[in-house]
């Protein structure tokens, strides 16, 4: 069995040129469904639509969302697809299953006085600090993903133009950066970067570990969780936030939607336009709190 996911894990990568985190996703979810399988003791090419079912009802049960049990079930069916197109199975055991319906939840975002609390909270006098501050403000002034963060290379930035170039082939987008954040990436570049950075050392990577390495997600993760607690910041703060964040307040301050769409690099509009949504749904977060006939409760 773990023959047969390794030959869909390789077709991944090598012919679907999946990304790091979308194949580590991958296998995540399929390796968990085989080990299933294996206590059932049921070999991948006899399982039939009850098995995928039980399942997935079995990872309900224990209190997974609807979106993870959707996202498993689009792995299996990943993977049972290529395995039918290789002639290893005749038939698909899932293509007589649906997604489970998910509940679209409107992305969480920091008002603007969390935004910087949260970006006060590094201390720039060590070198971890100054790095901290100016990844805090990069991702804030310019709403890149944490993945396309941690990608940057030390020749992707201009802080005395003012700009990032992000992106991958025919795919990077220059998007500019505020003053404040300019000067926070500069002073990590000249005052931390160098010295955690070994002398020898050939690392292009703008922001790197206390082991002069390449960043991490989940090294980044940890950090903004920690500066979470310490600003009382008691939303679910994710790597993701600040980027939300960014987007919500251009369109409140005025931006428009193509503007932002270029900036966040989606492809399609409608993925920006969920912010749309979140600026309609704090204006009426306002309106009912700050209206004084709003506040007042109807009696009949």
């Amino acid at each position: 069995m773990n023959a047969l996911s390794e030959k869909y894990f390789n077709f991944l990568k090598k012919t679907k040129k999946a990304s790091e985190n979308t194949l580590l996703s991958y296998k995540r979810d399929i390796n968990k469904y085989i080990n299933f399988l294996e206590e059932k003791k049921i070999r991948i090419e006899t399982t039939n639509g009850a098995n995928v079912l039980d399942y997935l009802m079995g990872l309900q049960k224990s209190g997974k969302s609807a979106a993870t049990v959707s996202r498993s079930l689009a792995s299996i069916r990943s993977m049972y697809r290529f395995l039918q197109n290789e002639s290893i199975i005749s038939t698909d055991p899932t293509a007589q299953l649906h997604s489970f319906k998910i509940e679209k939840k409107l992305p969480e975002v920091l008002t603007s006085e969390e935004i910087e609390n949260l970006l006060n909270q590094p201390n720039i006098t060590d070198f971890k600090g100054c790095r901290d501050k100016a990844m805090l403000e990069l991702l804030y002034a310019t709403g890149i993903r944490v993945s396309e963060m941690i990608d940057l290379k030390i020749s992707d930035v201009d802080m005395n133009i003012g700009y990032i170039n992000c992106g991958h082939g025919d795919k990077i987008r220059v998007i500019p950066v505020y003053a404040l954040a300019r000067k926070a990436v500069k002073d990590y570049i000249e005052n931390a970067r160098t010295f955690m950075v070994k002398s020898d050392s050939k690392e292009e990577s703008l922001f790197v570990n206390c082991n002069g390495n390449k960043m991490t997600r989940q090294g980044f993760w940890k950090i903004i969780k920690q500066y979470a607690v310490s600003a009382n910041i008691s939303k679910d703060i994710t790597p993701h936030t600040l980027r939300h964040s960014f987007a919500t307040h251009l369109l409140e301050n005025g931006a428009d939607l193509k503007s932002i769409q270029e900036m966040l690099g989606h492809t399609d509009i409608s993925s920006t336009q969920v912010y749309a949504q979140v600026v309609k749904k704090h204006l009426k977060d306002v309106y009912k709190s700050s209206h004084p006939r709003a506040r007042k409760k109807q009696t009949v």
